[in-house]
């Protein structure tokens, strides 16, 4: 028993260590944030000066407004496209599944860096000058492979019982696609759209390779407010990004947890 007693606390122990390791730069920039001084560094007094001067800024504005904009045509291309591929793994399989699962999982663990650049030859080879366009099919090829996975592993969990009674009672494929599937499908649809849209507004690499003047995201801004000093409205910019992810992220998990606890009968 002393012997297991030990194990439980040396584990505990390193859980705490790994939790601070992990969280402690994040509340380090929290805090920060409203300090009132110039350089971020020293803290002066506290403040939420910044959070304030934040939204004077026209800069900070327009690349926000872009953001926006971004991540949400990168929701209906990945969304729109991921649902129905995510729904054929499910029903049509064949052999050709598991190579498109494979090209799935390849888009997803690809380094950023590489589509970036490929993205950036692409979209110079192909003429599209138009900056929110660049942006948003960018983000969507992560996002895209995203969805289409969790839409499958939804579909696959429900099962087709409810599909096929509906079309034993005459329904035709589109009617029982809009009245029957995408219902039972909707949780892992929003889901997927809130992370889609997360991501896209978070990300960085993308966005600054293929973004044309006049369309900068709000990351890339944060990303050059870097060059004449760390300020208190960068941090500020920050822990707003942030808490926009984690509400993303926090109702995308809470919608997922909802669905499998349904299928469960919980």
């Amino acid at each position: 028993m002393a012997g297991r007693d030990t194990t439980a606390r040396g584990l505990f122990v390193w859980m705490v260590a790994v939790f601070i390791f992990l969280y402690a730069p994040i509340v380090v920039v929290v805090i920060y944030s409203f300090n009132g001084g110039r350089n971020l560094y020293i803290w002066t007094e506290f403040s939420t000066f910044w959070y304030s001067a934040v939204f004077e800024n026209p800069r900070v504005i327009n690349a926000l407004y872009v953001s926006l904009q971004a991540a949400a045509i990168n929701v209906v291309i990945a969304v729109s496209l991921g649902v129905l591929a995510g729904l054929a793994l499910a029903r049509r399989k064949g052999r050709w599944t598991r190579p498109f699962l494979l090209l799935l999982l390849l888009v997803l663990f690809t380094p950023e860096l590489v589509v970036a650049i490929g993205l950036l030859i692409w979209f110079n080879h192909i003429g599209l000058d138009q900056g929110l366009l660049r942006l948003a099919i960018g983000h969507s090829l992560f996002n895209l492979a995203l969805v289409t996975l969790v839409v499958r592993g939804r579909a696959e969990g429900v099962g087709v019982t409810l599909e096929e009674a509906a079309a034993d009672l005459g329904a035709p494929p589109w009617r029982a696609f809009l009245q029957v599937t995408l219902p039972v499908m909707l949780p892992a649809v929003i889901a997927g759209a809130l992370l889609a849209f997360t991501y896209s507004f978070d990300d960085v690499i993308i966005s600054l390779f293929v973004q044309e003047p006049g369309s900068t995201t709000l990351p890339v801004h944060i990303l050059s407010s870097f060059k004449p000093g760390l300020r208190g409205d960068v941090a500020a910019i920050v822990v707003m990004t942030l808490g926009v992810s984690l509400i993303g992220v926090v109702l995308a998990a809470l919608l997922l947890r909802r669905s499998g606890q349904r299928e469960l009968g919980l």
